[in-house]
């Protein structure tokens, strides 16, 4: 690789910090974020989305930029002016319509846009539908700098394939595909990641390629898990034990081992609707891709009509019950509470005339506050519930002792099937 290379990487969330950090090992590396309480917490060695260890961190943090190697992170636009290549990591939500919000894109385009120079390669990593890199972001990359695609400057597309929370599929240990705007640019952004990711790269032949083959692996999922979902129902109409049937089912070598559960966060729960709303401009209804969708959004009311039947058959008055849900994040092991779908669950309950207590000693109570006006507790609370429903698997749940929490007769509820014999009921 080119001695000379300076890397900028623009956002520093889950996905933009641990890139930033493994390319800082071996290249000088420029962090940006527009969060000025996010920048300062990184400075001072602290990641609040727990996704790099704090040593890790604090060893390639420089507390100005460097020439040779390191990370050093900033609000500022103009300490990335030096840079040679910019890697742009920002979140691609929907709106309430579960339209593509593309905003995030086009501001980090515009500022990259602003310094951007000759023969300088900007590289999305966004999942985003097949057409918005070259579509959508590079008009403003040369609106904003004056510049034109693959005369002044280049572009480069690799997918984000960041799992939270997952401390075993690293960053560097997941297989990365890489995109150019020229065959030429697309070995350049190829031998960019080959060189930091030990698990090997696959360099596509187009950016359309690369962002189609991101968009379908999250809808894949979404379609297998809203399957075994309507599974899940189905068995239960029938007194069956779901988890039991996958588990007799698995024993067969191509099975496909996905369980019931909520579907929530920023990828699974998102990217099928950017595929759709794309497949829509073509003039195609997709039909299986939107009943998934359909399916998995409706699960969080289906959870508490359950809970509230099963207590019901308990004898438990549901009216002014006392209900501890046990974890308001995405995912187990993770503080990451965008598009959580837990929220959906105790919605419903609430509505039920159930009042319902948040347990997560992972969430950031301010940032659940503002994302959903919801009172979240980080500590294990003294009373006893008549019902507690099991949310999300954080290691910390697994250890609880329930009989400290529950009255005589209360319900224990195993969304994520986890708990074993120990509960009453598990979806």
């Amino acid at each position: 690789m080119n001695e000379n290379i300076k890397i900028a990487v623009i956002g520093l969330g889950y996905v933009g910090l641990p890139l930033a950090r493994l390319f800082a090992t071996k290249y000088p590396v420029i962090g940006f974020d527009i969060n000025e309480s996010r920048v300062t917490s990184l400075k001072s060695g602290i990641d609040s989305t727990l996704e790099v260890d704090e040593n890790d961190l604090q060893k390639v943090l420089v507390s100005y930029p460097s020439e040779k190697l390191g990370l050093y992170c900033t609000s500022i636009v103009s300490e990335m002016s030096d840079c040679n290549y910019f890697i742009i990591t920002v979140p691609t939500p929907v709106d309430r319509n579960n339209r593509p919000d593309l905003t995030p894109l086009y501001k980090s385009s515009e500022t990259v846009g602003k310094i951007l120079k000759k023969d300088d390669i900007v590289i999305y990593e966004s999942t985003v539908y097949p057409g918005v890199t070259e579509e959508q972001c590079v008009p403003v990359l040369e609106a904003i700098s004056g510049l034109k695609l693959n005369v002044d400057f280049y572009a480069g597309y690799s997918p984000e394939r960041i799992n939270p929370g997952d401390k075993e599929h690293t960053v560097d240990k997941i297989l990365k595909v890489t995109s150019g705007s020229t065959p030429e640019i697309g070995l350049k952004v190829d031998a960019l990641y080959k060189s930091v990711i030990t698990a090997g790269t696959y360099l596509a032949p187009t950016i359309k390629v690369a962002e189609a083959a991101k968009v379908i692996e999250n809808s894949q999922r979404d379609i297998n898990i809203a399957f075994v979902n309507e599974l899940a129902k189905i068995f239960n109409l029938m007194n069956i034990d779901t988890q039991e049937v996958l588990a007799a089912a698995a024993t067969k070598w191509n099975f496909l081992p996905f369980k019931p559960g909520l579907v929530g966060g920023h990828c699974i729960g998102v990217d099928p609707y950017y595929l759709a709303q794309r497949a829509q401009e073509f003039g195609y209804h997709p039909e299986i891709i939107l009943a998934g969708r359909r399916l998995n959004d409706s699960m969080g009311e289906y959870i508490a009509s359950q809970v509230v039947k099963l207590m019901i058959k308990k004898g438990i008055t549901v009216g002014g019950a006392e209900l501890l849900m046990l974890g308001i994040t995405f995912k187990e092991n993770c503080p990451d509470v965008r598009n959580t779908k837990i929220v959906d669950v105790v919605k419903a309950l609430t509505e039920y005339g159930i009042s319902v207590t948040i347990y997560d000693p992972l969430a950031n109570a301010n940032d659940v506050k503002k994302e959903y006006n919801l009172i979240t507790i980080n500590s294990i609370p003294d009373n006893k519930f008549d019902a507690i429903v099991l949310g999300v698997a954080h290691k910390e749940f697994l250890e609880l002792n329930f009989n400290q929490l529950q009255k005589s007769n209360s319900l224990l509820y195993d969304v994520k099937g986890v708990l074993g014999a120990s509960s009453d009921y598990r979806l």
